[in-house]
C-alpha cells in the first residue's frame, strides 16, 4: 500500500510540472498578452451591482419557473428600453431579485402560521404566486411612470433646442444626446424615423413600440412639422411649441391622476391580502380563549369557512389591482402563440371548443364578440372559450378537493379531539384533558372495527362494547352511555362520503366558473366606461393640434384618432375603413355605434369639416374655451379617482371585514348562545 501510495504521489507531481510548463509558455504567448493588453481597466476591482444583476439575469433564465417572469418582464421593458439590451437585463434582474427577496421572507411567515394546516397552507403558496406577479408588474408601472416624467424634462429641453436651431431635426439629435436618462433612446428612435427614406413608414412601426401614446403624438407632431413646416398662430406664437404645450399639459394630468390612484391604492391592495395570513392566528386564540369554538374551528364548518375566506380574499384582491389600473402600456401579454392557441391546434379539443363555441351570425355569438370589442380585448373567441373551459374544471376541482377534506376534516375531529364535556368559558385541565383523550383513545377501537360494516346497529354495538377490555367493567347504565356516545361518531364517520348534492354543488361551482371569464370582461367594461370622459378629452387635445396645421383633414384626425384610441378603437377603425366609400355616411355610421354624448359632438364637427366649413372653424371653441376644458378634465379625473376609490374601498376592506365578523364574531355569538341554551335546558330537565 505505501508502494502504491508513493508512486500515485509521484504520478500527481510529475502532471503538474508538466501542465505548469504548457500554461507558463501560453501565457506568455504573443496572443495571450494581446488579449491581456485588451482586457486591461476592463474588469471591476471591486464588487459591482451592474455586473451582480447581469449574473442574476444570466442565472434567473435558465430557471424554468423563474424564466417565465424574466421573458414577461423584459417583454415591457424592452419597450422602454429602445434596443439596449444591457439595461434592459439590468432592470429585469432587479425586479426579480427584489421579488425574490419578498417571496422568501412570505414564505417562512406562511408555513410558520399554517404548519398544522397543509391545505391552507398550499392555497396561501398559490397566492402568494399572483401577490409576487404583482408586485413585479407594479415595479414595471413605476418604470414607465419614471419615463412620464422624464418626457416632461425632455420636452422642456426640445423648447430650448428649437429656439436655439428652429429646425424639428436639429432640436431632436440635440436633446438625444443625453444618455442619462432612458427617454433619450425614445428621440433618438425618432429621429433617425425623421430622417429615414420612407419617414412615413418608419413611424407607422414606432407607432407599435412606442411604450405611450404621448410619445406617439410627440413623434407625429414633429413629422407634421418637419413636412409641411412650422407657421405662427393668430398670436404669434410657434404652432409646433404650441402643440408641445399641449401635450406636456396632458402628460401633467396623467401624472397627477397616477399619483393619486397609487396614493389612494397604495396600502388597499396589502389590507385585501393580510386577513387571509391571520386565518390560523385567530382560530388558535378563540379555541384558546373560549374552548367551546373547538368543535366548530376544527370541524367542517371552520374548515369550510377557512376556504371561504381564501377564496373571497384572492378575488377581492384581482378586483383592487383592476381597479388601480394607470393606464400604462401593457405589452406583456403574447397574443401570437398563447397557451390557449397550442391547446386550440389539438383536434379533440379543437373538436370540444368549435361544438360548445356559438356559431358565426347568432345573437350569442355578436354579444360576446361586443364584449371583447368593447374591453378591446386581444383574445380570440376561441381563445376565451378555452379560458371558460379551464375556470370550469379547475373550479370543479377545487370544488371537489375542498368538499373531500371537509368529510376528512370532520373525521379526523372524531378521532382526535377529547372526548369530554368542556366548561362555557375555560379549558380543561391537564389532568381532564389526559383522561378525556384516553376515552378519544378506546373509542377509535371501536371506529376502527366498525366505521365500514354498515350493518352494525346499536345494540349490536352495546354488546361489543359490554364484552370490550375498555369498557368491559363498567355498569350497565355506563355502558350505555358509553355506547350512545360511541354510535354517535360511528354515524358521523360512516357518513363522511360523498353525496349526489355534493356533486351538485361541485357541477354548480364549475358552471359560476365557466361565466368567470365573462364577468371579468363585464367588470372591466364597466371601469372603462369609467374612463370614456377621460379618452374623448384626450381626443379633443389632438383634434386641438391637428387642425391649425396645414394640409390636414378629416380622413387624417380621424387616423390619428384611430391610433391613439382604446375604448373607442372598434367603431373609430370601421369609420376610416369605410370613409373612402362615403364620408358623411361613414361619420354618420360612427355616430349611430356610439352613445357618448361629448363624442357624438366631436363626430357633428367632423361632419361639418367634410361637407361646408373648414376644420379650424368647426372646433374653433376647443381653442377658444381650452381653459374650461382643462378643468372640465380635472374635474374627471377627480371624480373618476373618488369613485374607484370607493370601490376598491369596499372590495379591499371586505375580507378583513369577513375575518372578523364571520370568522370570529359570529361563530363566538352562535355557539355561545346555543351552548347557554343547552345548558338551560340541562338544568330545567334536571
Amino acid at each position: 500500500m505505501l508502494k502504491i501510495l508513493i508512486i500515485t504521489v509521484f504520478v500527481l507531481l510529475v502532471f503538474i510540472v508538466i501542465a505548469f510548463v504548457i500554461l507558463n509558455n501560453k501565457l506568455k504567448s504573443k496572443e495571450t498578452k494581446y488579449i491581456a493588453q485588451l482586457t486591461e481597466g476592463t474588469r471591476a476591482n471591486s464588487f459591482s451591482m451592474d455586473i451582480f444583476y447581469q449574473k442574476v439575469y444570466i442565472y434567473c433564465a435558465k430557471v424554468p419557473f423563474l424564466r417565465r417572469y424574466i421573458l414577461k418582464i423584459r417583454r415591457r421593458l424592452e419597450v422602454i428600453n429602445l434596443e439596449d439590451e444591457y439595461l434592459t437585463r439590468k432592470q429585469t434582474a432587479q425586479i426579480v431579485f427584489k421579488g425574490l427577496l419578498v417571496v422568501f421572507p412570505l414564505t417562512i411567515l406562511v408555513i410558520i402560521l399554517t404548519k398544522d394546516n397543509p391545505v391552507l397552507m398550499m392555497t396561501l403558496f398559490l397566492f402568494e404566486l399572483f401577490f409576487i406577479e404583482t408586485f413585479m408588474e407594479g415595479m414595471v408601472d413605476k418604470i414607465d411612470n419614471q419615463l412620464l416624467r422624464q418626457q416632461i424634462d425632455m420636452f422642456g429641453e426640445m423648447r430650448h433646442s428649437y429656439h436655439e436651431f428652429n429646425m424639428v431635426e436639429e432640436a431632436l439629435y440635440d436633446v438625444s444626446q443625453n444618455d442619462e436618462v432612458e427617454v433619450s433612446r425614445q428621440v433618438e428612435k425618432i429621429h433617425e424615423v425623421l430622417l429615414a427614406d420612407d419617414p412615413e413608414t418608419e413611424l407607422e412601426k414606432y407607432y407599435d413600440i412606442a411604450p405611450n401614446s404621448y410619445l406617439k403624438e410627440f413623434a407625429g407632431v414633429s413629422y407634421l412639422t418637419k413636412e409641411f413646416g412650422d407657421r405662427k398662430d393668430k398670436d404669434g406664437a410657434s404652432l409646433y411649441l404650441k402643440n408641445l404645450n399641449n401635450i406636456v399639459q396632458e402628460m401633467q394630468l396623467e401624472i397627477l391622476k397616477r399619483d393619486k390612484l397609487d396614493y389612494v391604492f397604495q396600502s388597499l391592495s396589502m389590507i385585501a391580502a393580510v386577513p387571509i395570513l391571520f386565518l390560523d392566528v385567530m382560530k388558535n386564540w378563540a379555541i384558546s380563549q373560549f374552548a367551546f369554538t373547538r368543535q366548530f374551528y376544527n370541524g367542517t364548518a371552520g374548515f369550510l369557512a377557512q376556504m371561504a375566506i381564501v377564496i373571497i380574499t384572492i378575488l377581492c384582491y384581482i378586483f383592487v389591482r383592476s381597479l388601480k389600473d394607470n393606464g400604462s402600456v401593457n405589452t406583456a401579454r403574447n397574443v401570437e402563440n398563447p397557451w390557449q392557441k397550442k391547446l386550440y391546434d389539438k383536434k379533440l379539443i379543437k373538436k370540444f371548443i368549435d361544438y360548445i363555441m356559438p356559431k358565426d351570425g347568432t345573437r350569442e355569438y355578436k354579444k360576446v364578440v361586443s364584449l371583447l370589442k368593447d374591453n378591446a380585448s386581444k383574445l380570440k373567441m376561441e381563445w376565451l372559450y378555452i379560458n371558460r373551459v379551464a375556470c370550469a374544471i379547475i373550479s370543479f376541482i377545487v370544488a371537489m378537493f375542498i368538499i373531500f377534506e371537509a368529510h376528512q376534516y370532520a373525521v379526523n375531529y372524531i378521532y382526535t379531539e377529547p372526548t369530554s364535556d368542556y366548561n362555557l368559558l375555560g379549558n380543561m385541565s391537564e389532568r381532564e384533558e389526559k383522561t378525556a383523550m384516553e376515552k378519544t383513545k378506546s373509542d377509535n377501537v371501536f371506529l376502527d372495527e366498525f366505521k365500514t360494516d354498515f350493518s352494525m346497529t346499536q345494540d349490536k354495538l352495546r354488546e361489543e362494547v359490554a364484552e370490550s377490555d375498555e369498557y368491559g367493567e363498567l355498569t350497565e347504565e355506563e355502558i350505555d352511555t358509553t355506547t350512545e356516545r360511541i354510535w354517535k361518531k360511528l354515524q358521523i364517520v360512516q357518513s363522511e362520503y360523498l353525496k349526489w348534492f355534493e356533486l351538485l354543488i361541485s357541477c354548480l361551482v364549475a358552471a359560476i366558473g365557466y361565466y368567470g371569464p365573462i364577468f371579468l370582461l363585464q367588470f372591466q367594461k364597466k371601469m372603462r366606461q369609467m374612463e370614456m370622459e377621460n379618452e374623448v378629452m384626450s381626443f379633443q387635445t389632438i383634434i386641438l393640434m391637428l387642425m391649425k396645421i396645414e394640409r390636414v383633414n378629416v380622413e387624417m384626425i380621424l387616423e390619428w384618432l384611430e391610433r391613439y384610441a382604446n375604448i373607442f378603437k372598434e367603431p373609430i377603425s370601421r369609420c376610416v375603413n369605410n370613409f373612402e366609400s362615403g364620408a358623411w355616411e361613414a361619420l354618420e355610421e360612427l355616430k349611430n355605434e356610439i352613445s357618448f354624448q361629448q363624442l357624438i359632438q366631436l363626430v357633428e364637427g367632423l361632419q361639418s369639416a367634410v361637407e361646408s366649413i373648414p376644420i379650424r372653424e368647426a372646433f374653433d371653441e376647443l381653442d377658444t374655451e381650452r381653459n374650461y376644458y382643462q378643468e372640465k378634465r380635472k374635474e374627471s379625473n377627480e371624480r373618476l379617482i373618488s369613485r374607484k376609490s370607493m370601490i376598491g374601498k369596499l372590495f379591499g376592506f371586505a375580507p378583513m371585514v369577513i375575518l372578523f365578523v364571520g370568522y370570529l364574531i359570529l361563530p363566538l355569538c352562535v355557539i355561545g348562545l346555543t351552548s347557554m341554551t343547552e345548558a338551560f335546558n340541562t338544568m330545567s330537565a334536571m
